[in-house]
Order: structure tokens, then C-alpha cells, then sequence
């Protein structure tokens, strides 16, 4: 099992510029004031594809040899990793195909097709995922490009950090959002290499919290199907993100669905700008957790943007501050 290193996310910088965007670090007085903290916020809801996962996805499509390009590229993803596979592809002008849950969110469905990314559907659990995308890749040929559990795609996701590195300067901490690991295993790469003072933090949802009972049991457990409006979340450890949450992670902070959906609604009320669920869990666990980020400079990895709006937390009455 090849793990990657700092090399590999220079590399991925390179390689991936041309696809992405440089997204913004954003601060905010008020998230400052409620946390006593100093916050910046990396915004890859500005990201192509509206997440940050076009990194990984792009350093895998855009790293592969001609030959082995022409048979495109598969994968399983709720969501977010879908979009950007099907972006990359589309702009190597190379088929993508997804497998997603019948439960995923119709309007990442829409914007899979929308970037030329043909969809799979099948029950929400890995179980069915894994299993349906190996019948894709006999029947193709396909590169198969997983989500986290490949080193082109962890090292991509180091980029972030990289940039949110060179953009604010040293930090004390840096929280993103944890499901399968690939964010957090690229910024435990990146981190390590350039700021090893910097303690990195997973934020995870408690109806979610399998990392959490991972790092406590001292292996991988998982969840086949956990309910979270973080629907970004509910993937589970696989070994090479296991090496890194292991090994580097300073903690995994839980959160409950109402402070999720609370974050998300002070996020967007605000800052005035639109973040999905699972890029929330990284805010709430700062606002939970004041006493561990007081008067430190923490990064927080916004990470994607991609909400179903006809489906708002707060239109079910969820997350509206009291």
C-alpha cells in the first residue's frame, strides 16, 4: 500500500492549477467574537464543482498515461466526488461513471449529468456501492478513482492545506470535516511537512461517529448506513486514511444534527455564503468546543457548497438559532 508524501502534494499542486481554483480564506468577526478564537475559513464552496474534492479528482485524471485514460474512470460517491470525477473527466474529454445512492441529494445527481458524468444508482450503503462499481469496471475497463482511499486523490486534497498555509500563515489548529478521511489525511500530510506545530482536528457528526469509535478501539469500525444531514459524512475509513487519522489526528470532536444545522444557518446568515452540511460539522465543532480554540489561530476547512435548496435543515425547522 503506497502512502503518499509531501512530494506527491507538490506534485498535485502542479498538476491540478490549470483545473482548479485557488479559493479564497475568508474571516469573521463575529466567528471570532463567538469563539474567541481567530478563524480562516478556507473556502472551497468556491471550488470548481462546488467542493474541494476537484483536487484529488483532477491530480487522478489528469495523472494517468494515455493508454490508461481512454478507458475513463468509476467511481461510488454520495455526492461531492462524483461532481468533480465527472468535471475532470469531462474536461480530459474521458468518460466518468458514478455510482451514487438512491438516496443522494437529486441536485448532485443533476450535476453529475450536468458535467457529463453518467449515473449508477444503488442502495445507500458501501455494501451496494462497492459492489455495483466492480461490475462497472469488469464491464469498462475503467480507472477506478475512490474517493479517499487512493494516494493521487489524498494528495490532491493536501493542496488545500498547502495554499491555506501560504494564505494565512502558521496556525495552531486546523478542523475540517471528517467521513471517509481523504481531507483529513491530506491535510495531516501537509501539515506535518510544513507546520508540525499545527494540530489537526476531525469534526465528525455523532449519528456519524465511527472515526471517533476507530480511534478509540485502535482500528478501523464501521457504519454501512449512518443517518446525518452531513450526507458528505456517512462513508467510513478505509487503510490508507486509517494511517493518517492514526497517526497524525489530534482528536475527533462530535457533533449533534441541530448544531450542525445551527452552524450552517450562522454561517450563511453571516458570512453570506452558501455551505452544505458536512462543511458545517468543521464550524459547530469550533463553536462547541471555545474553551479548546480560544485565543488560537485555527483554519477551518470549508468543504463544499453544494445544498439541495429545497431541502434546508431550517425548513424542517432544524438549526434556527433560538
Amino acid at each position: 500500500m503506497y502512502i503518499p508524501t509531501f512530494d506527491d502534494v507538490k506534485t498535485a499542486h502542479e498538476r491540478v492549477k490549470p483545473w482548479i481554483h485557488r479559493t479564497p480564506v475568508l474571516t469573521s468577526s463575529y466567528f471570532d467574537d463567538r469563539t474567541g478564537a481567530e478563524l480562516f475559513f478556507k473556502c472551497e464552496n468556491f471550488q470548481k464543482a462546488g467542493a474541494f474534492k476537484v483536487r484529488g479528482a483532477s491530480n487522478a485524471v489528469f495523472g494517468l498515461s494515455r493508454d490508461k485514460a481512454k478507458y475513463g474512470v468509476a467511481t461510488h460517491s454520495s455526492g461531492n466526488h462524483a461532481l468533480s470525477l465527472s468535471y475532470a473527466a469531462g474536461k480530459r474529454g474521458i468518460t466518468a461513471t458514478v455510482v451514487m445512492p438512491r438516496t443522494a441529494p437529486d441536485a448532485k445527481k443533476d450535476a453529475v449529468r450536468g458535467y457529463g458524468g453518467m449515473v449508477r444508482e444503488c442502495e445507500p450503503s458501501t455494501a451496494a456501492r462497492e459492489a455495483m462499481l466492480n461490475d462497472v469496471v469488469d464491464e469498462t475497463g475503467a480507472d477506478f478513482v475512490h474517493p479517499y482511499n487512493d494516494h493521487r486523490v489524498i494528495a490532491g486534497q493536501g493542496t488545500c492545506s498547502l495554499e491555506l498555509h501560504e494564505d494565512a500563515g502558521p496556525l495552531d489548529a486546523v478542523v475540517a470535516p471528517i467521513g471517509g478521511g481523504g481531507m483529513i489525511s491530506g491535510t495531516c500530510l501537509t501539515m506535518s511537512a510544513l507546520s508540525p506545530q499545527t494540530k489537526v482536528y476531525a469534526a465528525e457528526p455523532q449519528n456519524a461517529d465511527d472515526v471517533y469509535r476507530s480511534l478509540r478501539e485502535g482500528r478501523i469500525i464501521e457504519d454501512d448506513a449512518p443517518q446525518t444531514i452531513a450526507d458528505g459524512l456517512k462513508v467510513s475509513l478505509r487503510p490508507r486514511t486509517w494511517h493518517f487519522v492514526s497517526n497524525y489526528v489530534a482528536d475527533v470532536l462530535l457533533v449533534s444534527e441541530e448544531e450542525i444545522a445551527e452552524a450552517m444557518y450562522l454561517v450563511w446568515q453571516r458570512m453570506k455564503i452558501v455551505i452544505e452540511p458536512s462543511s458545517a460539522v468543521a464550524v459547530a465543532a469550533i463553536l462547541k468546543n471555545r474553551d479548546l480554540f480560544a485565543a488560537k489561530r485555527v483554519g477551518v476547512i470549508v468543504t463544499g457548497g453544494n445544498v439541495d435548496l429545497t431541502k434546508l435543515p431550517w425548513m424542517q425547522g432544524l438549526g434556527v438559532p433560538k
